[in-house]
This record gives structure tokens, sequence and C-alpha cells, in this order.
């Protein structure tokens, strides 16, 4: 079981890039998967989740509007489509599923910073200059 997140990098604020959440190993098709940051000496924040059992999502107050988190079934991958970045989007971002399929929703995945999520991939860098 492998989750690996890719498509970070730096861009100038008011700038798009697009995550990448690859799973390998077993299929996301039932699963919760969340992205979360973490800015270096600050608490992991939930940024979006989409519960693929039934399509439903959650979104931060702070990305609402300019974030938007979809799945690619034949691609095993769930991306995050990032546009109008600022600064202070500027974090490292985990993709990350919990253990079981359909053990929890899309607001319980993104409210609690990633408590109970199993699997994460290893972070992929944004940056955002101003």
């Amino acid at each position: 079981v492998q989750l690996q997140a890719s498509g970070g990098g730096l861009v100038h604020s008011g700038g798009s890039l697009r995550l990448s959440c690859k799973a390998s190993g077993f299929f996301l098709d039932k699963y919760a998967v969340g992205w979360f940051r973490q800015v270096a000496g600050s608490d992991r924040e939930g940024v979006s989740c989409i519960d693929l059992s039934d399509g439903s999502t959650y979104y931060a107050d702070s990305v609402k509007g300019r974030f938007t988190i979809a799945r690619d079934n034949a691609e095993n991958t769930v991306y995050l489509q990032m546009n109008d970045l600022k600064p202070n989007d500027t974090a490292v971002y985990y993709c990350a599923t919990p253990r079981k399929p359909q053990s929890m929703g899309a607001r319980r995945c993104g409210m609690f910073g990633g408590k109970g999520m199993d699997y994460w991939g290893k972070g992929t860098l944004v940056t955002v200059s101003s």
C-alpha cells in the first residue's frame, strides 16, 4: 500500500498548481482521501478531503473557492487543483487515507489534522512567493 504525492513547486501569488495523490497496492474508490498541509513549527491542517464512496467533499475555510479536490478512477489518483495561491498556502502538502474503506466521511477526514488517517504519502512542497 503506497500513496505518492507530487506536483508541488514554486509559484507566484495568484498562480496555480495541481497536486496528485496516486495510490498503488489498493484501489481508492471506497476510501476517504485527504490533503493536509504543515508548516514547520505549526500543527498539521486539513485542507480538503473527498469521500470516494459517495463523492462528498470537505474544504477548509481558508481554501474554499480556490481549491478543488477531484478523483480519476482510471488513474487511481486524487487531485487537488489549487488556484489563486497565496503566500500563506506555502507548506508541505501530504495526502492520506484511513486503513479501512468507508470508515469516515469527508468532513471527519478533514477536520482533525489527519488524526485517524493511516497511510500517508511523502510530502510535496508548495512555495508561493509574494
